[in-house]
């Protein structure tokens, strides 16, 4: 008798009396992926909520007599009367190199069908940005492999470069191309055993696209072998607004784990066009009174507060964002357009007309900007490109008077034949970016007069040739050109050289 007297006795011990306090609601309306909640009385702005089955929530709208909650899942498992509890939380995402590899969604659960992710350390999605006086001016350079923008609108780590252009103008194609940039660097890089040498691991995260977009995406980067150094996050248009709104956020959190711990990133965001109008959508049926373009009137609030979350830090890393926006007809003084244009640090714009005279990457030099400027270029690419932008801009204006009359003078023809070669030296094929060292040698050549002797429908394959001899025969000099990042006499007289060499056997080919 007594033993059971002890059991009972042990077993009360064990119980808790301590009061649990637990704020719970009931679904009001449910519908297009927003919850109305009422009797959340404690709840707070973007606090996570929990609804039955697992899916959760965030609370967006508090208002007196109901709570409007975006719901992060499936939606048609929810009904009017079902539970809803606070969590006291907000909305975090796995965190780390775990990530690298793998394609998530918006919350940062993996979907490529590989396996649970290990990762022991949470971000929030939503964070204040870097103060004024943690950051560092933006001095080293995050190359792109595409020569048009390395030379003349080049783009420096923990900068924002907005790639602005209509449908189907290679918007998507840059933003791959300088992921896979990045992936042969760090391999070159890594191999190199240099201890000063900094990685940039990259975060695609694709808003509002096609599925079929999305595999193709990740076919591109796998078959060249840069899905290793890359993370994926997928809210794609079979997703609900509140994933695709949410989307961006938690890849900027994925990006921020590599910043604070003194690693370097970079973050695309494929594209804001679709997010603003995912952001529209939850906010009119949340019934938030609209503005221009029936956005809400946070909507500059919104990209501002994602975008300035990119930076470079001061004793630690950086965080590089390529913010992708879509133009109707080329109008760039649209409302998402204009917003994000004041929120960046420049923009890369694509034209329809030169995309379709086939000139691709189809980047116009006139309306495009780095306000970063040469601060974030190497000196070999400012000793062999300095001149080019002003060059282009002056046979872009010639070449418009000179359709008008036959008779030139031989300083401006000899200005558009220079300005001509420029423009098809700069073409080149999609997702196949060049090392900086190769785009220094081919400038120096073209700088030199190598190619004014080409004929210009030929300057394409003479470049393609200058860059396959070089690889092949002149990997010593391109070593050097990039280990000492400048041009001495030496390295200069090392590619005349080559240049002479190459010029001869070009010239026994044509």
């Amino acid at each position: 008798m007594s033993n059971v007297i002890e059991q009972i006795e042990q077993q009360i011990a064990k119980l808790s009396t301590k009061a649990v306090k637990k704020n719970t609601g009931h679904i009001r309306t449910v519908a297009d992926g927003v919850a109305k909640v009422d009797g959340l009385s404690d709840v707070m702005y973007n606090e996570m909520v929990q609804f039955p089955g697992g899916t959760i929530g965030i609370a967006l709208n508090l208002e007196q007599d109901e709570v409007g909650c975006v719901v992060l899942g499936d939606v048609s498992q929810l009904k009017e009367g079902d539970e809803v509890t606070t969590t006291g939380k907000l909305l975090s995402v796995p965190v780390g190199r775990a990530l690298l590899g793998r394609v998530v969604d918006a919350l940062g659960r993996p979907i490529d069908g590989k396996g649970p992710i290990a990762s022991t350390e949470f971000y929030p999605v939503e964070k204040i940005a870097p103060g004024v006086m943690s950051r560092k001016s933006v001095n080293q350079p995050l190359f792109t492999g595409i020569m048009a923008i390395d030379s003349m609108i080049p783009i420096g780590r923990g900068q924002r470069e907005l790639i602005i252009g209509d449908r189907g103008t290679g918007k998507t194609t840059i933003c791959l191309d300088t992921i896979i940039n990045q992936a042969r660097i760090n391999k070159v890089g890594l191999a190199s055993g240099d201890k000063n040498f900094r990685p940039v691991y990259s975060i695609y995260v694709a808003v509002g696209q096609k599925q079929s977009n999305v595999v193709r995406t990740i076919a591109a980067l796998e078959a060249a072998d840069a899905l290793q150094y890359t993370i994926i996050v997928a809210a794609t248009a079979g997703d609900n607004p509140a994933n695709q709104y949410i989307a961006p956020f938690s890849g900027a959190a994925i990006g921020e784990w590599f910043m604070e711990n003194g690693q370097d990133a970079l973050i695309v965001y494929d594209d804001l066009s679709k997010h603003a109008v995912a952001y529209r959508q939850i906010s009119l049926i949340l019934k938030r009174p609209s503005g221009r373009e029936a956005y809400p009137g946070d909507v500059f609030y919104l990209h501002s507060r994602l975008l300035e979350r990119a930076a470079r830090l001061d004793g630690k890393g950086s965080l590089t964002a390529l913010p992708v926006i879509e133009t109707q007809a080329g109008d760039v003084s649209a409302y998402i357009p204009t917003n994000v244009i004041s929120i960046t640090d420049g923009q890369i714009f694509l034209e329809t007309d030169l995309f379709n005279q086939g000139i691709r990457p189809a980047v116009s030099v006139g309306l495009s900007v780095s306000r970063v400027g040469s601060s974030a270029q190497i000196k070999v690419t400012k000793q062999v490109g300095g001149k080019l932008k002003g060059e282009l801009a002056q046979f872009r204006e010639l070449a418009a008077f000179a359709q008008f009359g036959s008779d030139l003078d031989a300083k401006t023809k000899a200005t558009l034949d220079r300005g001509a070669r420029i423009v098809e030296l700069f073409k080149q094929p999609q997702l196949n970016p060049l090392s900086i060292e190769v785009q220094a040698s081919i400038l120096w050549t073209l700088q030199k007069g190598y190619f004014d002797s080409v004929e210009v429908k030929s300057v394409v394959n003479a470049s393609n040739s200058l860059r396959d001899f070089l690889i092949t025969r002149k990997d010593a000099l391109l070593t050097t050109i990039r280990t000492k990042a400048a041009l001495s006499p030496e390295i200069e007289a090392d590619l005349k050289a080559a240049a002479d060499e190459w010029k001869a056997t070009f010239a026994a080919k044509g």
